[in-house]
């Protein structure tokens, strides 16, 4: 029988399903015997285990019961919900850090990638004071971010392409002193041979392609992947024609966005303004 095989580091959800096989394989149970066993299918088994389908607290307490493993499976569950990254995002970094073309688009915040220290912690703080994470979580987020911009330094660099909503630009955060280091950066960034940024500016209106940020990497194998969120779950995509329509998407974007030196000269003057 064929069998797909998870890498436990590709994501959470990944480990969980590699843990629940090597314990349903070490009992010489079938997925069907597992399932009678916990009340569900064997279909929804194959679902966990194989990564298509996240674990449940209740999915979780089952397994443990009907596998007599205490609360093993039930703590991995937590450590999963109890993280700052959405579902989805942790597979993500792991292509990001292999990608030789990223293409990416954001609202309302510079995308993290670009992010200075100051402007990523003062985004942090931010949600912090709202309740949305914990103190440690934040200190996860921003560990994590230093180490996504650390890759990027890599050999040969990869070409990013940044297109970025006018939004990002002027609004400030941090205060103006982490917003003037903030808008330093971007331009820095403008001038690097491997990169390009632009700014879809507020007058695009209905012909702004996207309405939510999206992630599309070119892996070295050429093969493309989209990753996009909302506030409350990520998802990966790599069905080749979802990809291809995002791309085509992101493609019309660049087009419809400020070239690169207006974009640059738009920085400049929002930068005249602060300290």
């Amino acid at each position: 029988m064929n069998r797909k095989e998870l890498d436990p580091e590709e994501s959470q959800r990944a480990a969980f399903g590699v843990e629940l096989r090597r314990l349903r394989d070490e009992r010489g149970w079938t997925q069907d015997e597992l399932g009678m066993r916990m009340g569900c299918s064997g279909t929804h088994i194959s679902a966990v285990e194989t990564g298509r389908r996240s674990p449940t607290p209740r999915f979780a307490r089952s397994a443990d019961r009907a596998l007599g493993t205490g609360d093993r499976l039930q703590r991995m569950v937590r450590s999963v919900r109890e993280s700052s990254l959405l579902e989805g995002f942790p597979e993500y970094l792991v292509h990001e850090a292999r990608a030789v073309e990223i293409r990416l688009f954001e609202l309302g915040i510079v995308p993290g990638l670009l992010q200075t220290p100051e402007y990523a912690a003062a985004t942090a703080a931010g949600e912090v004071r709202r309740g949305a994470i914990t103190e440690s979580q934040a200190q996860e987020r921003l560990a994590l971010l230093a180490g996504r911009q650390a890759s990027l330094r890599r050999t040969p660099a990869p070409l990013i392409h940044v297109v970025m909503d006018e939004s990002c630009v002027r609004r400030i955060v941090g205060g103006k002193d982490v917003m003037a280091a903030q808008l330093d950066q971007l331009l820095a960034f403008a001038e690097l041979p491997s990169t390009v940024l632009q700014i879809a500016p507020y007058d695009l209106g209905e012909r702004r392609a996207f309405d939510l940020p999206i992630n599309l990497l070119t892996l070295p194998d050429r093969s493309d992947l989209a990753y996009a969120e909302s506030s409350l779950q990520g998802r990966m995509e790599r069905e080749a024609r979802f990809v291809r329509l995002k791309m085509t998407a992101y493609h019309q974007l660049q087009v419809e966005a400020m070239s690169q030196t207006a974009s640059v000269a738009m920085i400049e003057e929002l930068r005249k303004g602060t300290p």
